[in-house]
């Protein structure tokens, strides 16, 4: 098995070179989640590569999630643009995106931008605000490098997601004149959404926001090789933390009322990182 997967993301890789001809495949790769597909209208000269012409790429089937994968440009930035993940929950694998990583990794891939859709912890930060992940907490206890052999596998997360990265991300937010909290994403199974008591479990912890991705596909990168940076579209106030009943219709709805201003801060971090 070990060896059919890496046969497959070697045959991904392959093909995405095949794919852009004699385009660079780039060095930068984003990961678009809820509320952010709208980073996919901003590629231009795109190739469109469906996720299941990749072998090494899991189906997708949560709302939301597009599953094709863009090799194209942001302005003067050369992009690799995921559209949609599939999340721990769907299988109960943690490593569900590992094939993805794997293959931007052998593809030439450093940089990994990642994005969600996230509930807030604090009443400070509001639906419609986007939050910079300095660092998480993986609530689940799940690991994506089960199985991994060789010292390789203990990877040293103290630098999870880039602070070079995030300088530059908060430089581009400054220029837009849009503050950008940094703070703790807290990963939870789901897909149910949290309790009451769960929240509050969770504020004293330290988190700030949370949500059923990213952090495995942190882990993932990380051992890779890849620096990460990761924002988090809040979409909610955690359970508890007002009037309003959570859904998944909810979250996209909010997520697509925010996601304008949250691409064009995206798109100005992209800007920033290629400079």
């Amino acid at each position: 098995m070990h060896i059919d997967f890496e046969t497959d993301v070697q045959r991904s890789a392959t093909l995405l070179r095949e794919r852009a001809g004699a385009t660079p495949l780039p060095t930068t790769a984003i990961v678009l989640g809820s509320g952010w597909g709208g980073l996919a209208e901003q590629v231009q000269d795109a190739i469109d590569v469906p996720y299941g012409d990749l072998p090494a790429f899991p189906p997708i089937g949560v709302g939301g999630h597009a599953g094709r994968l863009l090799i194209g440009r942001i302005g003067a930035a050369p992009v690799m643009v995921l559209c949609g993940r599939k999340h721990a929950y769907e299988s109960g694998d943690a490593a569900a995106m590992k094939g993805p990583i794997r293959t931007m990794a052998a593809a030439g891939v450093r940089t990994l931008v990642q994005t969600n859709a996230a509930g807030s912890l604090d009443p400070a930060l509001p639906p419609g605000d986007v939050m910079l992940i300095a660092d998480h907490l993986n609530l689940v206890q799940r690991s994506p490098l089960i199985g991994e052999v060789g010292n390789e596998r203990f990877v040293d997360l103290a630098e999870a997601y880039d602070a070079a990265l995030r300088v530059r991300a908060q430089s581009a937010a400054q220029a837009l004149g849009r503050p950008l909290r940094e703070g703790v994403y807290a990963w939870m199974l789901g897909p149910q959404f949290e309790t009451p008591a769960e929240i509050r479990m969770l504020q004293r912890l330290g988190a700030d926001a949370v949500g059923m991705s990213t952090v495995p596909e942190t882990i993932l990168a990380r051992h890779a090789g890849l620096k990460v940076l990761a924002l988090s579209l809040i979409t909610n106030l955690g359970c508890g933390l007002a009037d309003v009943a959570l859904s998944h219709h909810q979250t996209l709805s909010v997520a697509e009322q925010a996601g304008g201003q949250a691409v064009e801060l995206l798109c100005a971090i992209l800007a920033a990182l290629h400079d």
